[in-house]
């Protein structure tokens, strides 16, 4: 048990002000996320520490393309989220419970985990990934502003549903995000992740601004792949940077969601939508050759070359393109 952040007693109920949820709990409530209880009329986080996956990971399978690319990354990841996605993709994490943990960790071990990897110029730092790294938020802001301060990176893979003084204070600490932007509409979030829209655009909006940021959707065929609506998407983002790096998501079954996979049509629609708006987009869980290269918007060189986790970068001299010297915005050690 570890006392949680962001809470309001009201008589006897306790307003947990983490995400948007708001969730008013009595004693021994347990919030929508799994993992914040109340106890003795204090809200505590009950997964503070709690180990369910531990892996070294290509940083590009966050996904992660222009932050640090070939780069490999620790990835930590706990029980619970604040969504109810039908279709998750780790849904025996999200809705796991923090008893299963296979081990309990403190902030100092993680430190210690990337120092006995020769430090930042090995290891760039942590990815907080698998579950949602928001609910997770105790130990990762104390971890976060240790490995900060000791020069090591700090990455969330999340789904963006955070209120925004929690999000304010922790981002300081977060050099890149990977924010899930599962639709473009209010009524997906409803009907299929029992959440808003909202303020996942909000985050994304404020992330910009602070840390380096990437995008991924999952399409879901005649969910959330029409193409007025992944024509708005690209458009947004657009209007906040062409730079953005958007990944597009091939969707199979999973969880409760038994659609049939989509079709790759589809993946090469949207993302040649996209393109209309943005530089730099991607096709994920796809065979196709060059899905996953990055190259120049200016000339088209080949930049970095990417085969499944393989990766290649023999078109950048620095953070220059080395055929027409246009600048990329990508970060690099």
């Amino acid at each position: 048990m570890h006392k949680a952040k962001y809470y309001q007693k009201k008589n006897d109920l306790i307003d947990c002000m983490l995400c948007p949820r708001n969730c008013r709990l009595s004693e021994g409530q347990v919030g929508t996320c799994g993992v914040r209880q109340v106890i003795d009329n204090e809200l505590y986080s009950t997964n503070y520490g709690c180990l369910a996956a531990l892996n070294w990971d290509p940083i590009e399978k966050k996904p992660l393309y222009h932050f640090y690319p070939g780069k490999t990354i620790l990835s930590l990841g706990t029980f619970g989220c604040n969504l109810l996605c039908s279709f998750c993709q780790n849904w025996t994490l999200a809705r796991g419970n923090p008893e299963q943990a296979a081990k309990v960790i403190n902030p100092e071990d993680v430190l210690r985990m990337l120092e006995r990897e020769g430090g930042p110029e090995n290891v760039p730092g942590v990815a907080y990934t698998y579950n949602e790294p928001f609910i997770w938020y105790e130990f990762v802001y104390d971890t976060s502003r240790l490995l900060h301060d000791n020069g090591y990176k700090n990455v969330l893979v999340t789904n963006g549903y955070v209120n925004r003084v929690p999000l304010e204070e922790i981002i300081p600490y977060i050099d890149a995000m990977n924010i899930d932007v599962k639709a473009f509409n209010d009524a997906f979030y409803k009907d299929y992740c029992r959440g808003s829209k909202g303020p996942v655009i909000k985050t994304l909006e404020l992330a910009v601004k602070k840390c380096h940021v990437e995008v991924t959707c999952l399409l879901i065929p005649t969910v959330n792949d029409d193409p007025g609506e992944q024509e708005s998407l690209a458009r947004w983002l657009g209007s906040l940077s062409p730079d953005l790096v958007l990944h597009y998501s091939r969707y199979f079954p999973n969880y409760k969601l038994d659609k049939p996979p989509t079709p790759v049509y589809v993946m090469e629609k949207a993302r040649a939508i996209a393109r209309q708006y943005l530089n730099y987009v991607f096709l994920g869980n796809v065979e196709l050759p060059n899905a996953a290269d990055t190259n120049c918007p200016h000339c088209g060189n080949l930049l970095i070359a990417r085969s499944g986790y393989r990766v290649r970068i023999p078109g950048l001299e620095g953070n220059c393109c080395n055929n027409c010297h246009r600048y990329i915005n990508l970060v690099r050690s």
